[in-house]
């Protein structure tokens, strides 16, 4: 992906990703990977304001946002956050996500200072790494009754 030349709300210009609402933040995330699923969690418990929504890639809709935003589909090996139209992704999703959860965790956004090459650099490789670290589900991550209306379908 582009980072740089990827045209706010240019995904709903592609016949391919069904119609859905983008009012709110939406974290793409592999609904698969254990690690990933935790992460939704941790958001879901600290995200006050409950502005996060949150999309298995796994989805038909996660599956064609990742196309249409040119990432390699079936790996899902990144966060995608979808803001105001725009897609950020590895470190920037990971940063910006933890800006919205508030204080403390906004602390962590100090990451910045880094250069994206380095953190990018040290997000791929815990991406790689993190089925073998942490494990795989045989399906997606299933929100409880009181989760469900912060997911997408």
């Amino acid at each position: 992906m582009n980072r740089s030349t990827t045209a706010p709300y240019s995904y709903r210009h592609d016949s391919a990703v069904p119609a859905f609402d983008d009012t709110a933040p939406i974290v793409i995330f592999d609904g698969k990977c254990v690690l990933c699923s935790r992460f939704v969690q941790f958001a879901l418990r600290h995200d006050r304001l409950e502005r996060l929504r949150f999309l298995a890639a796994q989805t038909e809709l996660g599956e064609a946002l990742y196309a249409a935003l040119g990432l390699r589909s079936g790996d899902f090996d990144t966060y995608v956050l979808l803001e105001n139209g725009r897609a950020r992704v590895k470190s920037d999703a990971a940063l910006r996500i933890f800006a919205m959860l508030g204080f403390p965790w906004a602390l962590l956004c100090v990451g910045r200072l880094i250069p994206r090459y380095l953190r990018d650099t040290l997000y791929d490789w815990i991406a790689r790494n993190r089925l073998r670290w942490f494990g795989a589900r045989e399906t997606c991550y299933t929100p409880t009754l009181a989760e469900r209306s912060r997911f997408i379908a």
